[in-house]
């Protein structure tokens, strides 16, 4: 598609992050403790999990914001335990954090210009367009300063900036957050149709497992920074367990 993403180097179906046995954590605070999940190229996998869980842990250990303890993590096939984060953008790791975090004092457009800091400003420039079709509400807010924005709104910025990056694994801790519920759906039918049309691979943490379930593939479960529970998303949409704890079922 013009000015869209890189077509995946591999192939659906083909294991791009592969996380064996890994554990991280704050000083003396292990708060993973053998972490164990696979990601195919081209698939939507969910983290589920509650407070305190690990999931944001996980995600700053796999971007390079957290030091891996022991175990390992490999991207396409190569080591990114311990890399630096910039070293795993250009490598195409884009990591959306919680909280959004975005330049609240610069327009809609200068932080999409910053989420392509590794790109040529040309290319940049020409895929900004490409990104906003998939988020119009950011098209009509283009020259507004990001602070004015709602918090879904800020999510959707927070979400378009890290595409810029032209990622080939999207890392998102925790989209719903704070997102009014129909600001919500949006952003999750904004992922799928991404994932659908640009084939890109992500990587979803939230504790809102009925919208995540919905548009994963495969999941898992984690509780005090151990995987519990994996399988495909309809089936653990379906598990009784699953329901009575996150689901409300």
């Amino acid at each position: 598609m013009a000015n869209g993403f890189e077509p995946t180097a591999t192939a659906p179906g083909t294991a791009l992050l592969t996380v064996d046995q890994l554990s991280a954590g704050y000083g003396k605070i292990r708060a993973l403790h053998g972490i164990s999940l696979t990601v195919q190229a081209a698939q939507i996998v969910c983290v589920l999990g509650a407070n305190g869980a690990g999931k944001t842990t996980l995600m700053r250990a796999l971007s390079g914001l957290l030091p891996v303890s022991e175990g390992t993590a490999c991207f396409d096939g190569q080591s990114i335990a311990n890399v630096p984060t910039e070293t795993l953008v250009r490598r195409g790791i884009v990591h959306v954090p919680q909280g959004r975090m975005v330049f609240a004092q610069l327009s809609v457009r200068e932080n999409l210009v910053l989420g392509g800091f590794t790109r040529p400003a040309r290319e940049v420039r020409e895929h900004i367009d490409h990104v906003l079709d998939y988020f119009p509400r950011l098209k009509e807010r283009i020259g507004s300063r990001a602070g004015t924005l709602s918090g879904g709104e800020q999510q959707m910025l927070a979400i378009a900036r890290g595409l810029l990056a032209k990622p080939r694994l999207l890392m998102l801790d925790e989209p719903s957050m704070g997102v009014a519920p129909i600001m919500k759906d949006s952003i999750f039918a904004a992922l799928r149709e991404i994932r659908d049309r640009e084939r890109l691979t992500l990587l979803i943490v939230e504790q809102d497992a009925d919208i995540a379930l919905d548009i994963a593939d495969e999941g898992y479960v984690i509780e005090t920074g151990r995987v519990v529970m994996q399988g495909l998303a309809s089936a653990l949409a379906g598990n009784e367990d699953i329901r009575r704890a996150y689901l409300g079922g």
